[in-house]
């Protein structure tokens, strides 16, 4: 099993209705240098100007971005040819992020390669210190950008620091 962060930039607050603007994805393991980046065109009319703002594309600007299946199909194929065995989803806000890429698995290739879980590593963290207001995020070395890859890769390395220096029992 390997573990993959992921990160999701979208421009509302749920799939189907609103859209995955690009996502992110590493495998956590020494180095980090398995990455995986797509940008999707959006699937509905509907989108928020403040939310897609996070992201730093202009609706125009993501027009342009791939067709949402063939992204799916790229990243099910990084995740087949990067993973020993089945990969473990994980994520800073797994509510948010494992919704979209579930959604948009399930709805543009008819199933999920991460399976029916995902990850929180907040929630993980929480529970390694046994403080449910600690949060792990002074943990990260990359910045927290806002792009998908750099936001996965600073939460790897927080997972990473959680393993290495913290004990956390986890297989990479």
């Amino acid at each position: 099993m390997s573990y993959v962060m992921v990160d999701v930039e979208s421009d509302g607050p749920i799939p189907g209705d609103f859209s995955m603007v690009c996502l992110g994805a590493v495998l956590v393991e020494p180095g980090l240098t398995r990455t995986f980046y797509g940008r999707l065109k959006p699937i509905s009319e509907k989108w928020i100007p403040d939310a897609l703002a996070v992201s730093g594309f202009s609706r125009s600007e993501t027009l342009q971005f791939d067709d949402p299946k063939v992204t799916m199909q790229a990243f099910a194929t990084w995740l087949k040819a990067e993973s020993d065995g089945k990969p473990m989803f994980i994520s800073d806000n797994n509510g948010f992020d494992w919704q979209f890429i579930n959604w948009y698995f399930h709805h543009f290739l008819g199933s999920n390669p991460f399976g029916f879980s995902s990850t929180n590593l907040g929630s993980l963290y929480k529970g390694m210190v046994k403080d449910t207001f600690k949060n792990f995020k002074h943990l990260r070395k990359t910045r927290h950008t806002h792009h998908p890859v750099d936001d996965a890769k600073g939460n790897a390395e927080a997972l990473l620091t959680m393993k290495n220096e913290m004990g956390l029992k986890i297989r990479l």
